[in-house]
């Protein structure tokens, strides 16, 4: 019998142990899209307990709790903390087969040299060993630890990036933090706090947005401060990818029509939205900048709890199968006039796998390797059966060797351990085809992919200003 999550932990065949020791697991890690504070890392956070970086604002862990019939005072509310780890450790004893099992077990031996099994009965004893490793590191030894080079936060285009510059002034800490270009709130015409971002929009950026136009200069505005602060990555957190073209008259009486206080009709937001996707595109396609567009979630599902906790709080679940056509049409549009950016696509329903793993192949050119990427098993996915499956699909239907590989998406410092847990799982993947045949067994040649996957790949795709590691 195997022993529960030893050094060989998903390791299956010799072929991909070999692989992962020999290649994946000493790569460094290069997180291009998360959530985590740069004001926490500015300030190099140190956290009194477990509890404070386990659960505070992790909704994954949340919603396990409420399946677990946890009141809420235990989750959110003002339980104390240990009363809230107490929660956990009893929820996760319920959560076989959860990735949540394996992930909290591997933050556990990574971080805090612990490699029991958290429930119930030995909650104390981690709760102790936990706290007392907490007393003495910090946020930034935490990434300094996990071997992380470089992270992309995700940050509102009227941002100050004042903690950015905090952090690249100080010379005491190398890895590089950047910010990530998030507009979420200026695409999102149909929300009741659109009227309110622009005139937040208008005093950072020195113009007062009263139209379609006003807005996309300001934008650009944005765009290029932030770039002075290093960025060139952007994400869009969409529900869908919008198709509904229209003029630049059309969008303005949109726009004017939102502006004085008017409802819209969906295919009124629609083509606001298809438009300014379409705008900002072309900008990241100027300035060499990666576009994500992450789609295919239906939020704040609860209306009570939104109104009592607010989004990003474990109320939201997959959507719908995204149009296939309205995806292809949209990089179809851009490839008209030259002008798709490198773009990642990420679907929250794995069932948009390979549709979008075949949508890949039609706007690759040789402006990048791998250009157009499907982007990581993403939230709902990230556990074996999602990243084995997306890495297969990914495999069959375009060229796995230039993915660019895994991402934390957290906003917690020692989540860094779900990148190893990819990496297993991509060498046992890798493995078992070595074992049976279907690839060569020459470790330099797959466990140069390997290495690839891991890190090189990303960092030869964002163009950081980093170098690939190859030993």
């Amino acid at each position: 019998m195997t022993k529960f999550m030893d050094e060989d932990f998903l390791l299956n065949t010799e072929a991909a142990k070999k692989l992962y020791h020999g290649y994946a697991k000493e790569m460094p890690i290069l997180d291009y899209h998360c959530h985590i504070s740069p004001m926490e890392i500015a300030q190099d956070r140190k956290f009194e307990n477990i509890t404070q970086i386990w659960l505070g604002g992790d909704h994954y862990k949340w919603r396990q709790m409420r399946s677990n019939g946890v009141p809420e005072k235990y989750i959110t509310g003002d339980a104390s903390d240990y009363e809230k780890f107490e929660k956990w450790a009893a929820t996760l004893e319920r959560a076989i087969g959860n990735p949540l099992y394996h992930w909290s077990h591997l933050e556990l031996q990574r971080y805090f040299g612990y490699y029991g099994v958290l429930n119930s009965k030995t909650c104390k004893e981690v709760w102790d060993i936990c706290n007392e490793k907490l007393a003495n590191t910090s946020c930034r030894q935490l990434i300094k630890d996990s071997g992380v080079t470089l992270i992309c936060t995700t940050d509102d285009p009227a941002d100050s990036l004042e903690w950015h510059e905090k952090i690249a002034a100080d010379e005491s800490f190398d890895v590089q933090v950047l910010p990530a270009w998030r507009p979420d709130k200026a695409t999102n015409i149909n929300k009741p706090d659109y009227v309110d971002y622009l005139e937040t929009l208008s005093k950072v950026s020195g113009i007062k947005i009263d139209s379609f136009a006003s807005l996309k200069e300001a934008m650009k505005v944005r765009l290029d401060f932030f770039e002075k602060h290093g960025a060139n990555v952007s994400d869009h957190g969409l529900d869908y990818v919008p198709y509904a073209p229209a003029t630049e008259d059309e969008v303005e009486a949109i726009v004017a029509k939102k502006l004085s206080g008017s409802e819209l009709s969906d295919l009124e937001v629609d083509k606001y939205k298809y438009e300014f996707l379409l705008f900002l595109a072309k900008e990241y396609h100027k300035r060499n900048w990666v576009m994500q567009l992450h789609f295919g979630c239906k939020r704040d599902n609860n209306a009570g709890m939104f109104a009592k906790l607010g989004p990003d709080t474990g109320f939201d679940c997959i959507g719908d199968q995204v149009s296939t056509a309205a995806v292809a049409n949209f990089l179809n549009a851009l490839s008209a006039t030259n002008e798709i950016p490198k773009t990642i696509l990420y679907s929250l329903n794995p069932n948009d796998n390979s549709s979008l793993g075949t949508i890949l192949g039609c706007f690759q050119n040789e402006d990048a390797i791998g250009k157009i990427q499907l982007g990581s098993a993403w939230w709902f996915n990230d556990h074996f059966k999602g990243m084995t499956d997306q890495l297969t699909d990914l495999a069959s239907l375009g060229l796995l060797g230039n993915f660019i590989g895994m991402l934390t998406d957290s906003r917690s410092f020692i989540s860094y351990a779900r990148h190893e847990y990819f990496r297993r799982i991509l060498c046992r993947l890798l493995g078992s085809w070595i074992e049976d045949g279907q690839l060569p067994e020459d470790y330099e040649h797959i466990g140069s992919i390997v290495r690839d996957i891991s890190y090189n790949n990303a960092v030869r795709y964002f163009g950081f200003n980093l170098t690939p590691v190859n030993k």
